[in-house]
């Protein structure tokens, strides 16, 4: 919710939303509420020919919202607590884990900030052999030292900032000086097979579980930009397509890098219109 304009998002949404544009078949897992909000949701899921399979309901507690305040020009989130998302039905999550037999899994931390939530991110996760790809978003206060160990132990890839490679390394007292070797040690305590790294206009770069790095620089220019919101979701939803569709790693980086600085364009993280995706699929499916 900005201060002018609501529009649709959350992380998990962010990218089965690009995934399905790029014409993949996400399962969006989640809760919403009883409530406006979620009959906006449930109708762009519809529109959009999203899978609503792994949506559940609940007439207790609302659809998730993220308050976004601008200040300086900078954007300040406020995660209130208590949402839909916070209740995830374990056993309904198991159900339809169990009839989708997904290829890959994507999470973060916010969604587990609940037990309840954490118990049907575990539940899931034990439900399928799918590579599970983290993507840690640490955001305050809504994350501890026991949930972020707990999901990197799921974690076949990860995703995170420097920023929050900054952050992981003072939480878990990395005692590497250099981000490269940061990156190293968590992969190796955590047993990691890649982790990739954004680093906003600057690319982004990868590491696999051999040591080899692999460095994209974004040769982008964002000449309107409207906000960053979503655009590591964007970034996110590239990446996975990549992986998906055995993509060279360098091609991955590029793609996704060039796609995040597309959504630094619009306001908000999603395109009103599928038009927006035109370019990038005719590009890559040609």
């Amino acid at each position: 919710m900005f201060p002018n304009q609501n529009v649709l998002g959350g992380a998990p949404f962010n990218v089965a939303r690009h995934l399905k544009a790029f014409g993949q078949n996400p399962v969006l897992i989640s809760r919403l509420g009883h409530d406006r909000l979620r009959d906006e949701v449930l109708e762009l899921m519809s529109q959009q020919g999203m899978e609503t399979l792994g949506i559940q309901c609940s007439n207790r507690y609302p659809t998730g919202r993220v308050l976004v305040h601008i200040k300086d020009g900078v954007h300040q989130f406020e995660i209130p607590p208590l949402q839909a998302y916070d209740f995830i039905h374990p056993a309904m999550v198991r159900m339809a884990a169990l009839s989708v037999h997904p290829s890959m899994v994507y999470f973060g931390t916010l969604a587990q900030r609940h037990e309840i939530s954490r118990r049907a991110l575990k539940t899931l996760l034990r439900s399928t052999e799918a590579t599970n790809f983290l993507d840690i978003n640490l955001r305050n206060p809504w994350y501890d030292a026991k949930t972020v160990r707990q999901s990197l132990h799921y974690a076949d890839i990860l995703k995170l900032n420097d920023d929050e490679l900054n952050l992981l390394s003072e939480l878990l007292a990395l005692s590497a000086s250099r981000p490269h070797d940061r990156v190293r040690e968590l992969m190796e305590q955590f047993d990691i097979e890649r982790t990739i790294i954004t680093c906003g206009a600057e690319g982004s770069w990868q590491v696999d579980r051999d040591g080899k790095r692999v460095d994209s620089k974004s040769n982008v220019s964002i000449a309107n930009l409207a906000d960053t919101v979503g655009a590591g979701d964007g970034f996110a939803a590239v990446y996975i397509l990549g992986y998906l569709l055995r993509w060279p790693t360098v091609m991955s980086l590029d793609r996704a890098n060039a796609f995040a600085a597309a959504i630094c364009g619009i306001r908000g993280a999603i395109p009103d219109h599928v038009d927006f995706y035109e370019p990038f699929t005719q590009e890559w499916y040609a």
